[in-house]
């Protein structure tokens, strides 16, 4: 038996009204699918690396959800969110001004990176550091790349 609902179809199939009285249904609409979420996407995958640019080695990788709730393999997603939050993700204000004090000079850069979506838009950032010691000075403390 088939019945018409303006632009969705309902098929009931007599066989599955036969077994136990159950109605198997198969909906289908037709033109596009959209998202019936309340949030827009906010995924991303972090890494620290290792080299310069193109032979950089990936040491470490988390990824990182902040919508609906923070969540991923990062080991702090909700402070890592907030900070995002905080500079609208712009991963480059989360970097302060190099630091000019105890760090050699030794040139071991370190490659910090996010790709993915934030809040809907697609994100692709890098930043390179002279040393681990240049890298955390400029971070002055973040959760984001804390991992």
């Amino acid at each position: 038996m088939r019945h018409n609902l303006g632009r969705i179809g309902v098929i009931i199939t007599a066989s599955a009204l036969a077994v136990g009285g159950s109605a198997a249904m198969s909906v289908a609409e037709a033109g596009p699918v959209r998202s019936a979420g309340l949030y827009a996407p906010s995924a991303l995958v972090l890494s620290v690396g290792k080299g310069d640019a193109p032979s950089v080695t990936v040491q470490r990788a988390v990824t990182l959800s902040c919508a609906p709730r923070p969540g991923g393999t990062h080991p702090a997603p909700a402070a890592a969110c907030s900070e995002l939050r905080a500079v609208e993700g712009e991963f480059a204000q989360l970097a302060g001004p190099q630091s000019q004090g105890n760090c050699t000079r030794q040139w071991d850069p370190l490659v910090l990176g996010a790709t993915g979506v934030w809040q809907g838009r697609n994100v692709s950032w890098s930043a390179t550091f002279a040393n681990e010691c240049e890298m955390r000075a400029s971070l002055a403390e973040g959760a984001v790349f804390s991992f």
